[in-house]
């Protein structure tokens, strides 16, 4: 709260961009081991939000991670469309991704395994992800 007289100078302000150097995570054994930065970040941010199911764990807020569980025993073509969307939509909450492009999916029984393009400010990478459907 501003007290009362007083003023924000927005004129004489400078945008600055955030560091996204964080802790490298070794999945197979668990733990951190040093950092990393730019596309190795995003590259790790996007693997964690495709990993954690949206709204199961409460150290997250609501707009991280994905909803894929709900997806199972569905129609295929609702399925398609509700996969590009839902990922779309989890990894742009991270400012760091422009978008999601070059889609290919594939349902085979229950498994639907989805190809796309990562496309970040830092640039471009593949990425994958099965999900039960």
């Amino acid at each position: 709260m501003i007290p009362a007289g007083g003023s924000i100078d927005t004129q004489n302000t400078e945008t600055t961009t955030q560091p996204s150097r964080t802790w490298r995570l070794d999945f197979d054994r668990g733990r951190a081991a040093g950092t990393i930065d730019g596309l190795d970040a995003v590259r790790q941010a996007v693997t964690k939000i495709l990993q954690t199911e949206r709204f199961r764990h409460i150290i997250y807020d609501a707009d991280y991670g994905v909803e894929l569980a709900n997806l199972v025993g569905r129609d295929p073509v609702f399925v398609q469309s509700e996969l590009r969307r839902r990922i779309t939509e989890a990894l742009t909450q991270d400012d760091r991704v422009d978008s999601v492009t070059d889609f290919q999916i594939n349902i085979a029984g229950d498994t639907a395994t989805v190809r796309f393009t990562v496309v970040s400010s830092f640039g471009s990478f593949q990425e994958e992800v099965t999900a039960r459907v």
